[in-house]
């Protein structure tokens, strides 16, 4: 038996996959392949953080046990995966970027792990994230800085920059991040991967907290796929949606077929915005992917929008957001005590951040009313058109920022000065919504780095939007593997 070359290691999980069952290659062989690979090319990436080779080892071996015995595990028996660092994986951290939980020890696998263990996947290592899962980049005191494959200077993006870095380098067949303001969406865009967004809660999230105790389903959060091809997130999502234990009695998901054709498919194109400005070239490219759909027979409406002010639906999404995102800081009374120290006239760009991060439920509750108001504004958008393109990061990936505060930040857009956040605009759009979304690879910049496009659509519809994004890899190219990988 040896190493099918066509498959490994730039190709699909799904073609690695079939690739055991047919016995051209053992999952033993397969893992020890990508462990070499993460041993020659992990040191300067720093995509991958904790290392469980030796229980993928048995399990590998395990696997071509039972594969010679003719017994099948699922659709994913015997095939190498990581998963975000956030993820509890038994006998390992589950740090977030903290210091002090460098010690802790996950007593049980994350649900999502399970599921995917459940279809035969061999998980081997965990990848790296940003402290609290909130920057663009994913760099932290416990593991360091990952790097961008493409250009080590850059960022990978964030949180799940080391699951897109790890993908797109080859070191793994698949990986699962997680995604609150596009934390799986831009670091695929900034690596040239593929990544889902989920429909909220279609995955449940449990074992993807810093608790040692099942919480509850956080808002807007949503745990999902990054592959190098359409068909794999297809896959990965098939076998990790579904209830959790609590309502399973009287709930399923029938998530709805996608398309037959592009013929007539009615897709919709943002492509820019006041508040959130789009590098140039990004939307050069979209443009590019959107006149090839039409050339297959696709309708695009540049011009259609949902009924609602993209300003004050990213308001919305914002005080959602922060009052999330602190609610689950360690440090939050540190941050309740800031913002009661603010002046009344103190209205900063800091101080209305730290407002809305200690909102009142009050508070949440108006946001939350003015949310339902944007889902039932796009769930009538998508009665007149199928699916939606837009941008997901403002530019190709950015060189590594470390500079502290994080809100003083800022991007280069077109030449012009942005803050470092404005791209959350686009994250959003989906996110507050609790829309599906998924983001291809649409070519290089003009300096050779990824692009990546985001096709939004109803909830519920994320066969759609995964099946869009493989329509595109055969109109005009999907994943390519960086230079010097």
């Amino acid at each position: 038996m040896s190493l099918d070359l066509k498959s490994f290691p730039f190709g699909s999980a799904t073609a690695q996959a079939a690739a055991l069952r047919a016995g051209k290659v053992s999952s033993i062989e397969l893992l020890k392949a990508y462990l070499a690979r993460v041993d020659r090319l992990n040191p300067g990436l720093n995509a991958l953080v904790v290392d469980d080779r030796k229980a993928a080892m048995a399990r590998a071996r395990a696997a071509d046990r039972a594969h010679a015995r003719g017994e099948s595990w699922g659709p994913l028996h015997g095939v190498p995966m990581s998963v975000k660092e956030s993820f509890d994986l038994t006998g390992h951290p589950s740090t977030f970027g903290h210091l002090p939980r460098k010690d802790h020890v996950a007593k049980a696998d994350a649900l999502a792990v399970q599921r995917l263990k459940a279809a035969g996947a061999v998980v081997f290592a965990k990848s790296n994230v940003p402290l609290d899962l909130a920057d663009f980049q994913s760099y932290n005191a416990v593991y360091g800085t990952t790097n961008n494959p493409w250009d080590h200077s850059r960022a990978a993006g964030g949180s799940s920059g080391g699951s897109a870095a790890a993908v797109a380098a080859g070191l793994s067949a698949l990986e699962f991040g997680s995604d609150i303001g596009g934390s799986i969406r831009n670091p695929a865009a900034y690596c040239g991967v593929y990544g889902h967004k989920p429909t909220w809660c279609i995955v449940p999230k449990r074992g993807h907290s810093m608790a040692n105790a099942p919480t509850a389903e956080m808002d807007l959060s949503v745990v999902g796929p990054l592959a190098r091809s359409a068909n794999d997130l297809a896959l990965a999502l098939k076998v990790t949606a579904g209830p959790d234990e609590l309502n399973a009695r009287g709930v399923s998901y029938r998530l709805p077929a996608p398309p037959k054709s592009l013929r007539g498919l009615r897709v919709a194109v943002w492509l820019d915005e006041d508040i959130a400005p789009v590098d140039d070239q990004v939307k050069a490219r979209i443009e590019l992917a959107a006149r090839s759909l039409a050339r297959a027979g696709v309708k695009l409406d540049v011009k259609a929008r949902p009924a609602f002010d993209p300003v004050h639906a990213h308001a919305v999404y914002a005080r959602l957001l922060h009052a999330n995102m602190a609610a689950r800081r360690p440090d939050y009374a540190s941050v309740q005590e800031q913002s009661e120290s603010l002046k009344p006239a103190d209205q900063s760009e800091y101080a209305q951040l730290l407002r809305m991060s200690t909102a009142s439920y009050r508070d949440y509750f108006v946001a939350n009313n003015q949310r339902e108001q944007l889902r039932w504004a796009w769930h009538d958008f998508f009665g007149r058109h199928d699916l939606m393109l837009m941008p997901i990061t403002a530019t190709p990936a950015f060189k590594h920022d470390h500079s502290e505060p994080m809100p003083a930040r800022t991007m280069q857009v077109n030449g012009k000065v942005v803050p470092y956040f404005a791209q959350l605009f686009w994250a959003g759009l989906a996110s507050a919504s609790f829309l599906p979304s998924t983001v291809a690879p649409v070519g290089l910049s003009d300096d050779g780095l990824p692009v990546g496009i985001q096709i939004v659509g109803p909830e519920m519809a994320d066969r759609s939007t995964i099946w869009l994004a493989a329509q595109l890899a055969q109109l005009i190219g999907g994943y390519q593997a960086p230079p010097g990988c």
